[in-house]
């Protein structure tokens, strides 16, 4: 774990839930049949077909990447607006990394099946709260076991509900 990187899958997880983070870097993965994931897989597939997709940078990997007016946009496809603020977080990720490599970019969130996009910025209070966040996913990781399972109200359709619940 001294070498572990951290993605925007990660930052995602944590804003949910810090015990999934845990899940994920011990390589213990969601339920792939899940129909939650099934369907936002599918979303990802069909969205946006014109625009680059899956491009890799650094540990992570962008859903779309284009230009707009000169300027590199990076754009996270999602289910719904239901995890807007981890949505938000890990796209910051995102922008972050391009930022620490001297390149410019702005982030847009789209979920297509609302028709809905937001835009977002990378600032100062933004890296703070990555900061912290980075630091505190760290430290969940080095613990030897789990978090203990926190019933919140994302359980109930959460792929790894086995691993807390069952």
């Amino acid at each position: 774990m001294n070498e572990f990187n951290i993605s925007g899958t990660y930052i995602w997880y944590y804003c949910i839930c810090k015990r999934e983070v845990w899940l994920l870097a011990h390589a213990l993965e969601a339920d792939q049949q899940d129909e939650n994931m099934q369907i936002g897989n599918i979303i990802h597939e069909t969205s946006y077909s014109r625009s680059s997709k899956e491009v890799g940078f650094g540990h992570s990997k962008f859903d779309i990447i284009s230009k707009d007016n000169g300027k590199l946009v990076v754009g996270e496809i999602k289910k719904s607006s239901r995890f807007v603020e981890s949505s938000r977080m890990q796209l910051l990720f995102y922008l972050k990394e391009l930022s620490d490599n001297n390149i410019a970019a702005e982030g847009v969130l789209m979920f297509p099946d609302e028709k809905r996009r937001e835009v977002v910025k990378l600032d100062e209070e933004g890296k703070a709260k990555l900061e912290n966040i980075i630091n505190d996913i760290k430290q969940i990781i080095s613990l030897e076991k789990a978090p203990p399972p926190v019933l919140i109200k994302y359980c109930k359709k959460c792929a790894y509900a086995e691993f807390c619940w069952a």
